[in-house]
């Protein structure tokens, strides 16, 4: 069911369509007038014939050179390329006759090309499709490079990490999902070839086109002649028409509504093995300059289950692609194990990239998804398409999965390579929390069954510390901090880290005396390890679930407001003049209310530490994990 178009579009999109179809309905009162006794069928069949063809050879032609130059006028920046994309379009500005004069310059008897061919490229049929290709081909360069430009280039990056060459990707990949509009610019070329009259006029008034043939008639005979010839053009029309009608009805596929019923991937697999995977270790030093951005990380984690943690722009989708050798990495090295990747194409790297919208090729069936990456394990693929649960949806195309389906599809497809390195670049973030938190689960269980490193990209500390071992905290290029995930979460090594962690009542300050830790703002407590010397600066952490509010606490401040995170309950308060989060029951918090409170800070539940070393272990896990 469509939904209602507003009044006024719907009544210009009829004036147009009526306008449109007035000239067909005209011509019916005018057909008994025609002059069908006269009509010389043999010249016209003839002229419908020269038509015909040449349209058809220039519309090959147009295709063959048309398809690579929409595709490269699409994926160039260069100023050379775009000027040449305005010469391109040049035909349709000019008015047709001019088009055959500026022929005539290079293709005349008189020219150098027509000296060389004794003027054949004139009045001939050679000269009718050449005439036919200069007007027409601007109507498919136009529609291909539209076509190629629309196109995602996740997709070609995904083909390239799959194991597929350049030209590979454009045959299997970019021209299939551009296919639908090529075609109908081809059609359009086609059409604008057939009915062409003013370039071929003047560059090869001889043999007679159909238009050419219409026009020597009419002048000759005047309409009632004429008007007979008007059927081959009216049926071919029609014909054309008819085609795209088909076409558009043909290509499109009813969608299935798919609901996600709980996520398979954490079943058994039957008695299907599990191939076996090698056990590498990922290392790297990135760098890259694009414009005023400039990327410069370096990074040796010893696990296998990895996450990049920042903001937006921060670099952490070009990290994933200098990995994946999407990206030239400028300097520094890409290393698994023993084996160094720097100098490998990333159709060589073995790397099972997973981007946001997971990458499947949309006029794929799941099947051939599967199939698709080079050297692509048989054994493998049924293995991954059993334990995530696929064997039903093989034969279904992207638009037709939910996303989790969608997502189990693009890890069975990367797993089914044996690859070494598997990147998910965000692969959650469009998804809803429910469906978020059950795909999570599922890629944890996943992970515990590969040897391969995984390693996410996401600005979600929860998932980071779900899906994760090691973290890298990065911002505008640079590393902030890394290391383990409990140490990171644990001791942030700047209020800059603690903010991108979402972690709460952090803070700055100076030891000023064994176990008393005073803030810039004056306020001052106490912390149970007394290793710390006088004078020290330190940043220090204060457990949600060690602050009480107590009719009779050593420290006032007031009761801002009331937030329900994940379930449970925190009261916002302002300790000298200092932001905290205060775990609470309900009946406490409701018997004080909101606005003035005194409170107290267990000293067992803060800690301290230097340079990012950490100096005491009182906070508990629970605690860590409380951050927005």
């Amino acid at each position: 069911m469509t939904r209602p178009t507003a009044r006024p579009l719907l009544w210009l999109a009829c004036l147009l369509a009526v306008y449109l179809c007035a000239p067909f309905v005209a011509s019916i009162p005018q057909i008994g007038h025609a002059d069908w006794a006269g009509v010389d069928w043999r010249g016209t069949w003839s002229a419908v014939a020269v038509s015909a063809c040449s349209a058809s050879v220039a519309a090959l032609a147009i295709l063959i050179g048309g398809v690579p130059l929409g595709y490269w006028l699409a994926r160039s920046r260069s100023r050379g390329m775009a000027l040449l994309g305005f010469i391109v379009q040049l035909p349709l500005a000019l008015p047709p006759l001019t088009s055959g004069v500026l022929l005539l310059f290079l293709l005349g008897p008189y020219s150098m090309l027509g000296r060389l061919t004794n003027g054949a490229l004139t009045d001939s049929f050679a000269g009718i499709v050449l005439a036919e290709t200069f007007v027409a081909a601007p109507f498919l360069v136009v529609a291909a490079r539209s076509a190629f430009a629309a196109i995602d280039p996740v997709y070609d990056d995904v083909a390239a990490t799959l194991g597929h060459r350049a030209t590979s990707r454009f045959f299997r990949v970019m021209l299939p999902i551009a296919w639908p509009s090529i075609r109908a610019g081809l059609v359009l070329a086609w059409l604008r070839a057939f009915g062409e009259f003013g370039a071929t006029v003047m560059v090869a008034y001889h043999p007679y086109s159909l238009p050419v043939y219409t026009y020597v008639v009419f002048g000759g005979q005047g309409l009632p002649a004429m008007m007979p010839l008007l059927l081959p053009t009216l049926v071919i029309a029609v014909l054309c028409a008819a085609l795209s009608v088909a076409w558009r009805g043909g290509g499109s596929t009813r969608l299935v509504e798919v609901a996600d019923n709980g996520d398979a991937s954490d079943q058994p697999a039957g008695e299907a093995v599990r191939p076996a995977l090698p056990n590498p270790r990922l290392a790297f030093a990135l760098k890259r300059h694009l414009g005023a951005f400039d990327l410069d990380i370096e990074w040796m984690p010893s696990t296998r289950r990895l996450a990049i943690i920042g903001p937006s722009g921060s670099g952490k989708s070009l990290a994933l692609k200098l990995i994946a050798g999407l990206e030239h990495n400028e300097a520094g090295f890409v290393r698994v194990g023993e084996k160094q990747l720097d100098a490998l194409p990333p159709e060589q790297r073995h790397v099972g990239y997973v981007p946001q919208d997971y990458g499947l090729f949309p006029h794929m069936t799941v099947a051939r998804q599967l199939s698709f990456p080079v050297d692509a394990d048989a054994a493998s693929a049924r293995y991954w398409v059993e334990h995530l649960g696929l064997s039903a949806l093989t034969a279904r195309l992207p638009r037709q999965l939910s996303f989790g389906q969608r997502q189990r599809v693009a890890l069975a497809r990367a797993l089914s390579r044996h690859s070494q390195i598997l990147l998910f670049d965000e692969p959650f973030s469009a998804l809803d929390t429910p469906r978020r938190r059950r795909l999570q689960q599922a890629l944890r269980a996943l992970q515990r069954e590969i040897s391969a490193v995984t390693v996410l990209v996401t600005h979600d500390p929860d998932e980071a510390a779900l899906l994760a071992d090691e973290v890298l905290v990065i911002e505008r290029g640079r590393v902030l901090q890394a290391g383990t995930v409990d140490h990171v979460f644990r001791q942030p090594a700047s209020l800059q880290v603690a903010a991108l962690l979402g972690l709460h009542n952090v803070g700055t300050g100076t030891m000023r005396a064994a176990g008393v830790i005073e803030t810039a703002s004056g306020l001052s407590f106490e912390v149970a390890d007394h290793s710390i010397s006088a004078g020290e600066q330190v940043m220090w952490r204060v457990a949600p679930s060690s602050i009480e509010i107590a009719r009779d606490g050593a420290y006032a401040g007031t009761i801002d407001s009331v937030e329900l995170r994940h379930g449970d309950l925190y009261a916002v308060a302002n300790i000298g003049e200092m932001r905290f989060d205060i775990a609470c029951d309900v009946e406490p918090l409701h018997g004080l209310g909101r606005g003035p409170a005194r409170f107290t800070i267990d000293a067992r539940g803060v800690s301290a530490w230097i340079s990012g070393t950490r100096v005491t272990q009182q906070e508990s896990p629970a605690s860590v994990s409380s951050h927005a």
